[in-house]
């Protein structure tokens, strides 16, 4: 021991920021963090929930970190081979958007520099400021291994990624087609449901009048009514609806009415899912931009018109409404339905509005070609780990929340129209018409041989589409050397993820989908019912613990738009790390939402302050 590793005496007063910050470079310099393969110690391992590439340090970082790190040490001390397995994720859409933002302060756009441009920019970004969050973390005191640190566009993960996609695509459980999906203006780019925010509004019911075609029915009216929240629409209309045991429309059955504003005869039909009691008792039926009448135009053969353009504007389709912006579009048509004698009233009404949760604008539903993964089949295997207890939750009311949603689950939309983020491994042959063809197209991990004659799709994928790979792709997977060096067999499956409820679709289920279907031990085309030990080997984690959501002492969820979001930056420097871990923890109970209260990180820092004083 030299002079300077010799005890030294404490001073008389505890100064956090002097001791944490020495103490945690000497622990992370020492390699007391790193985790190795040891067949004399049983494995404790967690995966970090890979904080967003953009992100800054917030309170809900700060509870999760302290949770993970207070269980890999304690885990340390009772002699496990602990791994703590830090991460980062690409943020596809939230990335592109920072360095979208940064262009048009140049004056510039992506389009004007070029895919290969833009992404070199966005790397250059990343390299900037993509370690903030890291290093936040470390002044939080976090004992992950840090030698592992994992990004979702790194090699090993992106080959995961490709791995994935060709698996999925040969057993038919990728496909392309022309479905219903959320739209955001802003971000020109498709989203799944659970990256839309729904919030009620203040809005209202305007009832149309839709004239008949041939004039006078027999019950004497020649219009029928329909109500509607979203009277631009109406121009992509192709049916009006009644149910047909509703009496009131007998009359009208089998016979057209014109389309207000382009007067294109439409048809009424019949349908039993439309509600009696609810509005009039008629449906415009618009199934170019309504999940519902998507489907109701399935059932009846209707064509599907769009009206609308990538950025929110409306097209040729709108007749003379072309370019104008929608909510422009829906004030001057309801003008003109008013001078015309076609709008009967309008009625207040509150109704729930989804938001894109990355911009904050409203979505528009729209039929677009996307990628989509066909899910049900493998869901099955999901939920039946959670059911027989291989898997176990905690709280124990999130199974229920996670059953529901994974016996309803619907076909998950992955492709996105970014350039930043995994690019779809599927090419076209340059200059084929028909796309649907197997012959014009090629799936592979690397590309065809002959990449001159052909075009590799535009869009990238999900960025939830790497994460759900997170257990298996940062030890290795698919890479059979990688897996035997970073000690898969070892450390999978890991032993605890600690996460928020509101990601338990995003991410949980799908890590366990994930895991079943890719690490299951069986040849690719057996896919048999799995054995109760293949499942115990396939899961992603054997617990899951919900934090809950930190909201401030009115109940209000922490936002800096609101202002009543503390930095924990500001926070560690006032009370130390220690302290905020300590007051943090102390008022989180169990999957319960945080009332934050910032005394009780001050009493952590006292207490802190008195085992200061005892040690002494």
């Amino acid at each position: 021991m030299t002079n300077q590793d010799a005890p030294q005496q404490l001073s008389k007063a505890y100064e956090a920021a002097d001791v944490e910050e020495r103490l945690y470079k000497w622990w992370e310099s020492s390699g007391y963090f790193k985790a190795s393969p040891n067949p004399d110690k049983k494995p404790f391992t967690i995966i970090m929930p890979p904080p967003n590439v953009t992100g800054e340090l917030h309170l809900g970082h700060a509870l999760f970190a302290a949770l993970e790190d207070t269980m890999t040490r304690y885990h340390r001390m009772q002699g496990f081979e602990a791994l703590w397995l830090p991460g980062k994720d690409h943020a596809g859409i939230a990335t592109q958007m920072v360095v979208e933002r940064a262009l048009a302060d140049e004056g510039l756009d992506r389009h004007q520099l070029g895919r290969e441009k833009f992404i070199e920019r966005v790397w250059q970004w990343v390299e900037q400021y993509g370690n903030i969050i890291d290093n936040q973390l470390r002044r939080l005191g976090v004992s992950c291994d840090w030698s592992r640190l994992t990004f979702t566009l790194d090699p090993g993960p992106s080959l995961a990624v490709r791995t994935t996609f060709k698996n999925l695509y040969d057993k038919k459980l990728i496909y392309r087609g022309e479905r219903m999906i959320n739209w955001c203006v802003t971000c020109r780019t498709a989203l799944s449901d659970l990256e839309v925010d729904h919030a009620d509004e203040d809005g209202a019911f305007y009832h149309i009048r839709y004239p008949l075609e041939s004039g006078d029915n027999a019950s004497g009216d020649n219009y029928i009514v329909v109500a509607t929240t979203r009277p631009e629409t109406l121009l992509g209309d192709t049916a009006v609806a009644v149910n047909p045991n509703d009496d009131r429309f007998a009359a009208f059955r089998g016979k057209n009415v014109l389309l207000p504003i382009l007067n294109r005869p439409i048809p009424i039909i019949e349908d039993e899912a439309v509600a009696i009691d609810f509005g009039t008792g008629a449906l415009k039926i618009t199934p170019g931009h309504d999940p519902n009448d998507f489907d109701t135009g399935e059932r009846h053969g209707l064509p599907i018109i769009n009206i609308l353009n990538d950025d929110g504007t409306l097209n040729s389709e709108a007749g003379p409404y072309e370019g104008y912006d929608r909510f422009d579009a829906r004030k001057a048509i309801v003008e003109q339905l008013d001078r015309e004698g076609l709008l009967e009233k309008i009625e207040s009404h509150v109704h729930s509005v989804g938001h894109c949760q990355r911009s904050g604008d409203i979505v528009e539903p729209i039929v677009s070609k996307q990628w989509f993964v066909q899910v049900e089949p493998l869901a099955e295997r999901a939920l039946d780990a959670v059911k027989t207890g291989k898997i176990k939750i905690v709280p124990e009311r999130f199974e229920n929340e996670y059953a529901h949603w994974m016996e309803n689950i619907h076909d998950w939309c992955i492709s996105r129209q970014l350039w930043w983020g995994h690019r779809i491994p599927v090419w076209y042959k340059k200059g084929a018409a028909d796309r649907k063809d197997p012959a014009n197209i090629h799936v592979s991990l690397d590309g065809p041989e002959d990449p001159e004659n052909w075009e590799q799709d535009e869009d990238v994928l999900d960025t939830w589409a790497s994460s759900w790979l997170w257990p298996l792709a940062t030890m290795g997977w698919p890479d059979k050397d990688l897996m035997e060096k970073e000690g898969l067999n070892t450390y999978y499956p890991t032993s605890t993820l600690v996460t928020g409820p509101d990601i338990i679709f995003f991410w949980v289920a799908r890590m366990i989908m994930a895991g079943l279907q890719f690490h299951n031990g069986r040849e690719e085309d057996d896919q048999s019912e799995l054995s109760s030990e293949e499942i115990r080997k396939s899961i992603p984690f054997k617990d899951v613990y919900f934090t809950g959501i930190i909201r401030d002492l009115k109940g209000r969820k922490m936002s800096k738009s609101l202002g009543n979001s503390p930095d924990p930056l500001d926070l560690i420097a006032e009370y130390g790390a220690d302290g905020l871990r300590y007051g943090i923890m102390s008022i989180a109970p169990t999957g319960m939402d945080i009332r934050f209260d910032e005394t009780r990180v001050e009493t952590g820092r006292n207490f802190c302050t008195k085992l200061w004083n005892v040690s002494r």
